[in-house]
């Protein structure tokens, strides 16, 4: 019996000490869509920010993101664009801000505005962090990619630790003979359909300050290409905005009422600045009284295209958000319903058509506010940063979170220190909240915001 008992314990112990080891195995990686990942110093990753990366919203036929990616899509003939839509969250450093020309100091880059998995990696910032990659890997003449990114942000009704980015590219090799290329663009666009909407573009294809066209593109190539682009875009803009109207006038003639007159679409180009592109451009679009961006783009840059071993092409990039446009679309007041799994929500949509939400019971809000010093040298030794603050708030209030404000701010000379009075808003989408189960996770952000973030609380 003895020895069965030494052989039972010695069982229990190596039970015990497997589990112990996995455990720390656990602690020191960080697991992602199934890749382990060694834990840095760099390592900034949240577990709930970790469970987002399963949905894949963009790929669901009848959520308003899935739906929203099929018009633009539509707009993209499959002869001439490659889709990708499962490219891998996690990127390398290299991939997603030094392929691009991002400069070292650029705040993108910092560990307050960036997911980390470690030093060199991060959950992708931008669907950029593939074009370098793509436009080398591609056979076909463009590509268009639709992927979840992931930034740390403000809380509100517009932001979320992920959202949802569409881009698109077209590249042409340039001949000995560039006038051939010049002709062969401004053929195909002027063999593109004619639309009816209003364009409003009132600036030079280029500015030699403001917006410069590159010293390694010829002039006329350089304008022939921004102008295939931007018709490109054109046409997108009025395959989405077409289907918001047709879904518009059904929506009036089932609540038996008359159509208003459909005036033509209006867009306008605003020069703009990107890293990667130049010259640069947004395109905005008039919709119900008031200017939406739906995109920036702009003739990519030699030194991607040179990076990418194409340095004898020369082609355009673009890139929108489908969040923004789809809580205008569709209707959506806040952007936390785009993860909801209520079917309330999910039965209004179906794809191909893009249809107006429908709300449903709205929960009263409980209203908090965390007040706290934060002096000029922190306990941890690195400065405040907000956004901080708000990833603490989101790790533990998740999607009960509906906005984080800061609505007082007092400095104390004498002291060296600044006070800082945050108001949250939690409002749940599906149940009321009680004030036992707020303050319990009221004092937890606060333990936290005490301890990770070196503030005294007030």
């Amino acid at each position: 019996m003895s020895v069965l008992r030494q052989t039972s314990r010695a069982f229990l112990q190596l039970r015990g000490c497997t589990s112990c080891c996995n455990s720390l195995r656990r602690q020191s990686t960080l697991r992602i869509l199934g890749q382990d990942h060694v834990r840095d110093g760099w390592t900034n990753v949240p577990e709930s920010v970790v469970r987002l990366t399963e949905r894949k919203l963009h790929l669901e036929a009848d959520h308003p993101l899935g739906i929203l990616r099929s018009h633009i899509e539509a707009q993209m003939p499959s002869h001439l664009y490659a889709y990708y839509n499962l490219l891998p969250a996690v990127v390398s450093v290299r991939q997603n801000f030094d392929s691009l020309g991002f400069p070292s100091d650029h705040v993108g880059r910092s560990k307050s505005d960036t997911y980390y998995v470690d030093a060199h990696h991060v959950l992708r910032t931008h669907t950029s962090a593939h074009q370098v990659d793509l436009f080398r890997e591609c056979d076909k003449p463009g590509f268009l990619v639709a992927a979840d990114v992931y930034r740390r942000d403000e809380i509100d009704r517009s932001h979320y630790p992920v959202f949802h980015q569409m881009e698109g590219a077209r590249r042409w090799r340039v001949p000995r003979d560039v006038g051939l290329l010049v002709r062969e663009i401004e053929k195909e666009v002027e063999g593109m359909a004619k639309l009816e909407m209003v364009v409003e573009d009132d600036n030079p294809p280029f500015h030699p300050d403001r917006n410069p066209i590159q010293r390694d593109h010829n002039r006329d190539l350089a304008v022939a290409v921004a102008k295939h682009l931007k018709r490109t875009l054109e046409h997108i803009a009025v395959g989405i905005f077409g289907a918001a109207k047709d879904a518009k006038h059904q929506a009036a003639r089932a609540a038996g009422l008359t159509p208003t007159r459909d005036e033509p679409l209006r867009v306008r180009w605003i020069e703009a600045y990107f890293p990667f592109t130049s010259p640069s451009w947004e395109l905005e679009v008039l919709w119900e009284g008031e200017w939406l961006e739906l995109c920036g783009c702009g003739v990519t840059t030699h030194e991607v295209m040179t990076r990418a071993g194409r340095s004898d092409e020369i082609a355009w990039a673009f890139g929108l958000g489908l969040e923004r446009l789809a809580m205008v679309l569709f209707g959506v007041p806040d952007i936390r319903l785009f993860w909801s799994l209520d079917k309330r929500f999910l039965s209004q949509f179906s794809a191909g058509k893009v249809s107006h939400f429908k709300p449903f019971s709205k929960y009263p809000p409980n209203i908090q506010d965390v007040s706290f010093w934060v002096p000029a040298d922190t306990k941890t030794g690195v400065a405040f940063q907000e956004n901080d603050l708000m990833e603490v708030v989101r790790d533990e209030g998740g999607d009960l979170v509906e906005t984080v404000k800061l609505v007082d701010k007092f400095e104390q000379p004498a002291k060296n220190r600044e006070s800082r009075c945050y108001r949250i808003t939690y409002r749940s989408m599906e149940r009321s909240l009680s004030n036992e189960e707020i303050g319990k996770l009221q004092d937890r952000i606060r333990q936290r915001l005490a301890a990770e973030l070196g503030v005294e609380l007030r």
